[in-house]
């Protein structure tokens, strides 16, 4: 299968600090792939050098076989970034209309809308629109020039449960005729539910790349979770067998080698424990601990 994206011994500095630490990484053409990583990590600059907004210090950058910059004019690459505002005035069918005549090979008017979510607010001017009005217009924008590489950045904050849902079917039809999808998200279950794959970024190094399956399985263990008022990370760290701990508030879920040890010990310490869940370790889990193991901590990274 042809590659969309290739990143070659990639390296990218801003200055003394690394961004991106020699990273090879090929997107094969028609995946939908999930980018995941903690602030810092060094997603935003992996794809800025995607889109051609930045050069690599080091390595080489391809898409579709040439220079990003090449792909992005010839309106082959779409994009869903945080950054940037939209113009108020303007209502939604001409901002996207507009975007429409920047490129060679534009999908009809009435089709981006309709895929988008965007035909019952068309006529509405920008200014009025929600926060998931107005991302929903950000993704026609996108998806306006039918490019045949989209990036989405945090697609989906400020939808709720039933419009997320819509917005993925939505992404897996664009997708499905060969299509390439590069997504970022905080949303975990997103990831887990809609990606082929999954990239995780840590230090500027990928330190995971595989389906969902594959990155829960390095997690290993098993995942017990309860609530526990007053916990102590410290005293719940000391349980046989755990691996990591997470409290918030009353809420605790413990990482643990060994989750019979664990609840054993936990109640002959007579903790107060309420709601006991035991199960397999999920996405988060092992996005938490490819993190904590993360990567070879050189320089800071953005």
């Amino acid at each position: 299968m042809d590659n969309a994206v290739e990143f070659l011994g990639v390296e990218k500095r801003f200055g003394a600090t690394r961004a991106l630490a020699g990273v090879d990484l090929a997107l094969r053409a028609g995946e939908m792939v999930a980018m995941l990583g903690p602030n810092g990590a060094g997603k935003s600059t992996a794809v800025s050098l995607m889109l051609g907004m930045r050069q690599p210090t080091a390595g080489a950058v391809r898409v579709f076989g040439g220079a990003a910059d090449a792909a992005v004019r010839a309106g082959r690459v779409g994009a869903m970034l945080q950054t940037g505002g939209l113009p108020p005035h303007l209502r939604v069918a001409e901002l996207v209309g507009f975007v429409r005549g920047l490129y060679p090979r534009p999908r009809p008017l009435a089709a981006v809308l309709q895929a988008a979510g965007c035909t019952e607010f068309a006529g509405r001017p920008v200014e009025r629109l929600s926060g998931g009005q107005a991302q929903r217009a950000r993704f026609a924008m996108a998806i306006a020039g039918d490019p045949e590489l989209l990036f989405l950045d945090e697609p989906t904050t400020g939808f709720d449960v039933d419009t997320r849902r819509r917005f993925w079917r939505s992404i897996r039809e664009f997708a499905s005729s060969g299509r390439t999808v590069l997504f970022a998200t905080h949303y975990l279950e997103e990831a887990d539910a809609v990606a082929d794959r999954i990239v995780v970024v840590q230090r500027g190094h990928v330190v995971a790349d595989g389906t969902a399956a594959e990155i829960k399985a390095h997690a290993g263990g098993r995942t017990v979770r309860f609530d526990c008022p007053g916990a102590d990370p410290r005293l719940l760290s000391a349980l046989p067998g755990v691996t990591g701990v997470d409290v918030e508030g009353e809420h605790v879920r413990l990482r643990t080698a060994d989750s019979d040890a664990t609840v054993r010990a936990a109640f002959a310490a007579d903790l107060p424990l309420r709601g006991l869940e035991i199960g397999g370790a999920d996405l988060e889990d092992a996005f938490l601990a490819l993190v904590d193991e993360g990567a070879p901590a050189e320089e800071a990274t953005r």
